[in-house]
């Protein structure tokens, strides 16, 4: 495994170099390598399927989440383990046709390349031991002001966002938002409310609330 940028890269090494083709790539046409449809960053699956299994989630959102799963083949592995193919299976007989469908058409694409190419290993990104420790600690947090159990999937969701929102770093912003919603979560009953009945989606919570880098 490779450490870059505060990610651990778990990369096959028939890959190395190569496009999905299995042809060497040009400068000029150069993909970035998150987007690669077989370049699987963990936090974003995770967060995706924050989304999906969240109660009263809104439309816009579910279609939105699906979209961006849609670009991505997760390892059969990853598929488990995160348990997105759970969330996205669940979302098949959703009273939304749209949703539906989207939700049948990702899963088919997935069961379609798991049965052809069998195990084959994705590329994984995935944060370190000290940042997901620190967003654990935002989590619980979350959850006490939340008035919810340790590891609610309404506070992970949250927390998912915040760091989304804060460019997927440990950095200020997010220190400071995760304390502002902590604090307005904590002592503002019908903010809690709104959010808790789902009035309020989490991404515009986090829009609400967010802080930015203070510059000199």
């Amino acid at each position: 495994m490779v450490i870059m940028d505060k990610f651990i890269i778990r990369k096959p090494k028939e890959t190395k170099g190569k496009s999905l083709s299995g042809k060497v790539k040009g400068t000029s046409g150069q993909a970035t390598l998150h987007s690669l449809r077989r370049v699987v960053v963990l936090e974003d699956i995770k967060r995706w399927r924050c989304t999906l299994r969240l109660p009263h989630q809104t439309k816009e959102n579910l279609l939105a989440a699906l979209t961006e799963l849609k670009k991505k083949i997760p390892s059969e592995e990853v598929i488990h383990s995160t348990k997105i193919g759970e969330a996205v299976q669940n979302l098949q007989v959703h009273d939304d046709k749209e949703v539906a469908d989207l939700a049948h058409e990702v899963y088919s694409q997935w069961d379609m390349f798991i049965k052809a190419k069998g195990c084959k290993q994705s590329i994984e990104v995935r944060s370190d031991a000290v940042t997901e420790k620190l967003r654990g600690n935002a989590r619980r947090m979350l959850c006490e002001a939340l008035y919810l159990e340790t590891d609610n999937t309404l506070a992970e969701c949250i927390e998912h966002e915040i760091f989304h929102q804060s460019s997927r770093l440990i950095n200020l912003p997010y220190r400071r938002t995760v304390r502002t919603l902590v604090f307005a979560l904590k002592h503002k009953p019908e903010l809690r409310s709104r959010v808790k009945d789902g009035h309020l989606p989490v991404n515009e919570l986090v829009c609400c609330h967010k802080k930015k880098q203070i510059t000199s």
